[in-house]
């Protein structure tokens, strides 16, 4: 593919990302490892749910034609019991929530609206009717039904649901395999004394905080200096190790950036380089041996920009879930003017009825990014926005 030479639109960026992104080859899972991950083919139920008629509560089972006058109790039938009894016509049977209909009985009445006089049953209630608080088998759903569909996210209600059917292993598409490397001679880690020049480094924790967000909890963090060798032997490593690998800082045109000439060395493959936006305008998407590389700014406004707008897409892409952004269009609180050119991705936090554009927009501030649940964006042909005006908003 050649390198588009210009700078690129920021829906090109984001349907260059796409066609170079696919699902991961999926695994054979337990329901436990598969949780939160997207199901890769179609589940069927292996037995009926209930797999017998079962009670709904606890009270006696009888038959509707022994209504009207006191009842013998037979005996009783508790959850889990492997015995099928025959109801007796004109008797009824102690039942419990989840057990067994005998056979012969036609409805169950709640132990609340009965009561026992000399070994006899004594019905209060006047409304039950044949079929009442009975779960009939396959009601939940029946043996070879279509449990859960393809494309169907594993989360807390569809794990029970499946395993309350009996399945016990699934296909799924497993979350990417994530490295962040971070570069430059003047980061130091939070929680340790800073000398003359230097800085502390968030990117890694800003990006790790953001995948836990997609649902990846697990990412590996390599450190580099300025120093192409150096920088290219952690990224081989690294792309070896991954399925996705975010490269912070360096990827600028300075005699010191050297993300692109470490990512061609490793040979990847340069999709695109520099995108018509603000914050993040340097960065760089690259696909080598299947591998996906995100090149992103130093500046760490800009990480998380491009991590929502960009990586985001690569990821649902990988795994079929939905990580990216909710998009929702909602007035403007205030004014705001841009030049025209670049769109711009402005940090904002949005109330329920309008969102405001927050201070410190510079790409190397997070102080407004700690306050923001949304970004806001704004167009490259837009110049202007007036307070009131419909924008369109990208919540994170």
């Amino acid at each position: 593919m050649n390198v588009p030479r210009s700078l690129i639109t920021v829906d090109e960026a984001r349907r260059m990302i796409l066609d170079n992104s696919s699902l991961l080859p999926s695994l054979l899972l337990s329901l436990e490892q598969a949780a939160g991950l997207v199901l890769a083919e179609d589940v069927h139920a292996p037995v009926s749910v209930p797999a017998f008629h079962q009670s709904g509560m606890d009270g006696y089972a009888l038959r509707s034609a022994s209504l009207g006058a006191p009842i013998p109790i037979q005996g009783e039938q508790a959850a889990g019991a492997s015995d099928r009894p025959v109801l007796r016509q004109g008797t009824a049977m102690r039942i419990f929530t989840g057990a067994p209909v005998p056979e012969g009985a036609d409805m169950v009445v709640m132990q609340e609206k009965t009561r026992v006089e000399n070994g006899d049953l004594i019905i209060t209630d006047p409304s039950l009717k044949a079929g009442d608080n009975i779960r009939l088998r396959g009601s939940e759903i029946g043996e070879g039904d279509l449990s859960l569909a393809k494309g169907a996210l594993l989360h807390a209600g569809a794990i029970g649901f499946l395993a309350g059917t009996g399945v016990a292993m699934v296909k799924a598409f497993p979350k990417p395999r994530v490295s962040i490397i971070v570069t430059g001679n003047e980061l130091q880690e939070p929680g340790l004394k800073l000398s003359h020049g230097q800085v502390y480094e968030a990117n890694s924790y800003a990006l790790r905080a953001a995948l836990k967000q997609a649902g990846i909890n697990d990412a590996a963090v390599h450190y580099s200096p300025d120093d192409p060798e150096t920088l290219t032997a952690v990224l081989k490593v690294a792309l070896e190790q991954s399925d996705i690998v975010l490269m912070t800082g360096g990827v600028s045109v300075g005699d010191h950036d050297h993300t692109r000439r470490s990512a061609e060395s490793c040979g990847v493959e340069i999709i695109f380089h520099k995108v018509k936006q603000r914050p993040g305008k340097p960065i760089l998407f690259g696909k080598g041996n299947g591998k996906l590389l995100f090149g992103l700014p130093g500046n760490p406004a800009s990480v998380l920009t491009c991590f929502y707008e960009y990586v985001c897409v690569a990821l649902e892409a990988c795994t079929g879930r939905k990580v990216q952004p909710r998009v929702v269009h909602v007035p403007i609180a205030t004014d705001f003017k841009k030049a025209a050119g670049l769109t711009h991705f402005l940090k904002g936090y949005y109330d329920g009825v309008k969102v405001n554009a927050l201070h410190a927009q510079e790409s190397y501030r997070l102080s407004s990014f700690a306050m923001a649940n949304c970004l806001i964006r704004v167009d490259e042909s837009v110049t202007e926005l007036r307070s009131g005006e419909e924008v369109e908003i990208h919540l994170i």
